[in-house]
């Protein structure tokens, strides 16, 4: 009888007692979890590089062949050096997207619903050909004619010869940039899907989106004349309305 009082106690002491939840993470789990997925993405970003490092000379003869007539100089000892790891690396991770993309993604699945992931995984694939088309489209259409208005400017004073690691983080730069706003449709799509974002709310702020567009594509059209940043912009509003029709059928 004696005994059977606290242990009574105890067992309403431990009702009171919450006990770990089955499938939580602790922070602890979270960080390591980021940890092996970053560690993982660095490893792959140095095969892809390495892998890219094999055609630098073609790769980087198609960058500086964009500058037509002007020959570049190497204006530091290591600047020729600096400038080829550089490329190599924006190469890899060019290839290396698909992959880095999927382990951002990984990392943030757990707060999603079945449906949710399986959105995004479908769209990893058109997000990567989207970029790619958009490196395309600023390395074929656009940057040619920046390069001829800019390196041709005031020709008749003075000879112009860019320093190469100048000219290539010019044009990686933008073309970095175009290949990311090619991808607005496919971002459009899948916050639709996901509820964030609906066609009709899209709709009604579309003037306001082509202002906002202009305004990116005058920051990082490489040259002032209206012309080249229309060049950009117009582009870019139509991959607005692609966005919009998407999120209709969403």
């Amino acid at each position: 009888m004696g005994i059977g009082v606290p242990m009574e106690k105890n067992a309403i002491a431990g009702q009171g007692r919450e006990e770990p939840e089955q499938g939580v993470m602790t922070l602890a789990d979270h960080l390591n979890e980021l940890r092996g997925r970053l560690v993982k993405t660095v490893i792959v970003l140095v095969i892809t590089t390495a892998l890219s490092f094999i055609f630098i000379n073609q790769i980087m003869g198609a960058i500086v062949a964009l500058a037509g007539p002007h020959t570049p100089l190497a204006l530091r000892p290591t600047e020729m050096f600096v400038t080829y790891m550089k490329v190599a690396f924006l190469c890899g991770l060019g290839i290396g997207m698909p992959y880095v993309l999927y382990q951002m993604l990984a990392f943030l699945a757990p707060g999603l619903r079945p449906v949710e992931k399986r959105y995004i995984y479908f769209a990893l694939p058109f997000m990567t050909v989207a970029f790619m088309g958009g490196v395309t489209f600023g390395y074929v259409i656009v940057m040619p004619r920046a390069l001829d208005f800019l390196l041709n400017f005031g020709g008749n004073l003075a000879e112009v010869r860019p320093a190469i690691g100048d000219l290539i983080s010019f044009i990686s730069t933008f073309l970095f940039w175009i290949g990311v706003t090619f991808e607005t449709p496919i971002i459009i799509f899948f916050l639709s899907k996901l509820g964030i974002v609906n066609y009709k709310k899209l709709a009604k702020v579309r003037k306001y989106a082509f202002l906002v567009i202009v305004v990116i594509a005058a920051i990082i059209t490489p040259t002032p004349d209206p012309v080249n940043m229309m060049i950009v912009a117009i582009p870019m509003y139509m991959l607005y309305e692609l966005g919009l029709l998407l999120a209709r059928f969403a």
